[in-house]
């Protein structure tokens, strides 16, 4: 018998431009999402997200704060080896590699944005109102994003293109 085939989750990423940008992951394709530092994140990226999930790459720290692009994970929640890594940005001396404390993900591009969907715009559609990264205190680097609100951003950053990009997931 064939495996069930379930809906794709959609999730919302944060990365600061001068770390790693959408141009970035658009040259090279595909990365790991790593040194995700948080349990509750952490939570997330071991237990919840899965191949073929979308993600929306959001750039933090940057004018404007903005969502530019579309990502899909290419690989589900895996130890993040860089917590043994002695002098890795990400080392973590408590991290053991018999029973790892932090996960990362591979994700692969999909697009870029015609226009970034910045948060002004997002807070000014009534339809995102609940959105995550809007909310006051919001601070995770990944988080959930629920498919009306995924069709909505998709469609505001790609316009007519939405619609072949929305129909990869």
């Amino acid at each position: 018998m064939a495996a069930k085939k379930t809906k794709p989750s959609f999730w919302l990423f944060k990365s600061e431009p001068d770390v790693f940008s959408i141009d970035d992951l658009k040259r090279d394709r595909r990365t790991s999402w790593e040194g995700v530092r948080n349990y509750q994140a952490r939570n997330l990226l071991r237990d919840d997200m899965k191949v073929g999930d979308g993600v929306l790459f959001y750039h933090s720290n940057a004018k404007p704060l903005a969502v530019v692009g579309v990502a899909k994970i290419v690989r589900a929640g895996y130890p993040d080896h860089f917590a043994w890594e002695p002098g890795h940005k990400y080392f973590d001396p408590k991290c053991d590699p018999d029973d790892p404390a932090w996960y990362m993900v591979d994700v692969s591009f999909v697009a870029a944005f015609d226009e970034p969907v910045t948060r002004d715009a997002m807070q000014s559609e009534p339809s995102l109102a609940d959105m995550m990264v809007l909310r006051r205190g919001a601070r995770l680097s990944v988080q959930p994003v629920t498919p009306d609100e995924w069709r909505t951003v998709v469609g505001m950053g790609l316009g007519a293109r939405a619609k072949g990009v929305l129909a990869k997931f």
